[in-house]
């Protein structure tokens, strides 16, 4: 992991954080993981590809996750997103079935969402990393410091959407601006609590809508 690996756009952003203590504390604790054997997911490489997808000029929209998936394979770096080989976890299936009935979308027939990163949807996941098969592993380790950095600042623009999905997301309510941008909650898309709220959300919409209103260009939510 090094601040290399970052996109420069949000490098002179966040350049700092890499010489914060608590930084360097992921750093090594991360490293002493893979020591001792431990597989962290995703690749190292993938721990910082919603930023390096998504450069901080262009992100229209964010969606934030909590960690990363923990099952073999599935961890790509982009929250909800998973490789052409992986089977759409169902949290995923629940936001393309929302996409379709919400949009008229059709349901892709696989789980990348690389589409929509380069189109200025920012897929952050609070916590970066996560051990195989040990949800939340990670989760206090430190990187929800640098995450809320991110959003923070992006929360101090203007006219971005957030899209907040579950209590954890909905959390992080209160690092945004809300009179400069547009926030969307709904319940999250696991099958748990889908049907509380998440499906009906009309969110991909309401984007739109609000895009509209401030003259700004929709979103093409398609994914071919």
């Amino acid at each position: 992991m090094s601040k290399i690996d970052l996109d420069k756009t949000w490098l002179e952003v966040l350049e700092n954080e890499f010489s914060m203590d608590y930084m360097l504390q992921i750093k090594s604790k991360l490293k002493d993981l893979s020591k001792a054997g431990t597989v962290v997911c995703p690749h190292p490489k993938n721990i910082f590809r919603a930023l390096n997808l998504t450069p901080l000029p262009e992100v229209k929209i964010v969606i934030l996750g909590q960690d990363p998936y923990h099952g073999q394979g599935q961890a790509n770096g982009l929250a909800f997103s998973v490789s052409s080989d992986i089977k759409p976890p169902p949290s995923l299936q629940n936001i393309f079935k929302e996409l379709n009935s919400d949009l008229g979308i059709k349901v892709p027939g696989h789980g990348v969402l690389d589409g929509w990163a380069k189109k200025g949807v920012l897929l952050l996941n609070a916590t970066l990393t996560v051990t195989l098969n040990s949800p939340n592993s990670h989760k206090d380790i430190g990187w929800q410091i640098f995450t809320d950095r991110i959003i923070e600042h992006l929360g101090s623009k203007e006219k971005i959407v957030f899209m907040l999905w579950g209590s954890y997301a909905r959390s992080k309510k209160s690092l945004i601006n809300l009179d400069k941008n547009l926030v969307l909650e709904a319940p999250h898309p696991s099958p748990l609590s889908a049907h509380r709220g998440f499906l009906g959300s009309k969110h991909f919409s309401k984007a739109n809508a609000y895009f509209k209103k401030n003259n700004i260009t929709e979103m093409d939510w398609s994914l071919s």
